[in-house]
């Protein structure tokens, strides 16, 4: 176990070089850094002078990747490579363009983010398995039939009307709970209860549908028909041996949400006013805060492996099969 750890640790840093070196270049190639002082100043005949005056203060006036007017280590260093993206790797991630520190959003917004994302997916999986194992249960009935014909209604409605009915519903019309906002402490409960029962509802047709296809998946395998022929129950039969043997895939479903977690929902959080990671990113693409936006998707490509490395670790948990060395 171990030497498995260690490996994917190993195998995970030229990832997030990778990807931080990728995401560095899309940026610089996109956007020069005179071009993100012409934007930053928002004067449409901007002197040279000025352009030259802001890279100087955020640190934009080095070389990209390498200082060839430097010696020794200092042709690597002093670049804004180094200055702006290396510290990532020790989860320094400077500040933003308007001077506040980055590590320290993330950490005040990583609550409000949290506190919708963690009760949307705990309840969600709740929901979304129970769901699938009653149409597994009366699969070739019309009951299925109906439960598949409501995943595919929920499936082909858009995100935004659920946001923006559920809104109108119970904020404006029914005065249940404020219409945007947050509060921290016990009163933050007013103001997520409507964001989490939005994200459930609006992901109970696609999460559901793809459940129900493992269940019906291992409900056609060899040991269930075992199971049967000794005389147990659908209902046991369902949950006690389905239900386990279908863990693997559905832990596999369960890493692609564990980055969203942190990172929070961009349309949820900008629509409900939630001060979370997710407005915090839209807000720095409006902004055109490139510090930020690389920042981000550098943090959630570490989680991302960090949920792989997890989901491997839990398959030993639920499979005495997988065997990891």
């Amino acid at each position: 176990m171990i030497a498995y750890l260690v490996r994917r640790i190993l195998y995970a840093i030229p990832i997030l070089i990778g990807v931080n070196l990728l995401t560095f270049t899309l940026f610089f190639v996109v956007n020069t850094p005179d071009d993100m002082a012409r934007m930053q100043l928002g004067i449409k005949r901007v002197s040279q002078e000025a352009i030259q005056n802001w890279k100087q203060q955020h640190g934009y006036d080095k070389p990209l990747l390498l200082n060839r007017a430097a010696s020794g280590a200092e042709k690597f260093t002093d670049t804004i490579f180094w200055r702006k993206s290396a510290g990532m790797f020790v989860l320094d991630f400077g500040f933003s363009d308007d001077g506040r520190s980055i590590s320290r959003e993330i950490v005040t917004r990583m609550g409000p983010s949290l506190a919708i994302a963690l009760p949307t997916f705990m309840i969600g999986l709740l929901v979304y398995v129970t769901f699938a194992l009653m149409m597994t249960l009366f699969r070739a009935t019309a009951l299925d039939l109906a439960g598949v014909a409501l995943c595919v209604l929920l499936m082909s409605i858009s995100g935004l009307f659920y946001i923006i009915g559920g809104q109108f519903l119970v904020s404006k019309l029914w005065h249940l709970v404020p219409i945007s906002g947050y509060s921290g402490g016990a009163d933050s409960f007013r103001f997520v209860v409507l964001p989490i029962i939005i994200g459930v509802i609006g992901s109970v047709g696609a999460s559901s549908r793809w459940y129900r296809t493992i269940f019906l998946d291992e409900i056609g395998r060899d040991y269930v028909r075992t199971a049967r022929a000794k005389g147990l129950s659908e209902l046991r039969v369902l949950f006690r041996h389905v239900l386990k043997n279908a863990m693997i895939p559905i832990l596999t479903g369960v890493v692609v949400v564990i980055p969203l977690l942190f990172l929070g929902s961009l349309l949820t959080e900008s629509f409900f006013g939630i001060p979370g990671l997710g407005s915090y990113t839209i807000d720095a693409i409006n902004a055109q805060d490139f510090s930020v936006v690389r920042a981000m998707v550098f943090l959630g490509s570490l989680l991302y492996i960090v949920g792989l490395i997890l989901t491997d670790i839990s398959y030993t948990m639920v499979d005495p099969r997988v065997r990891l060395s």
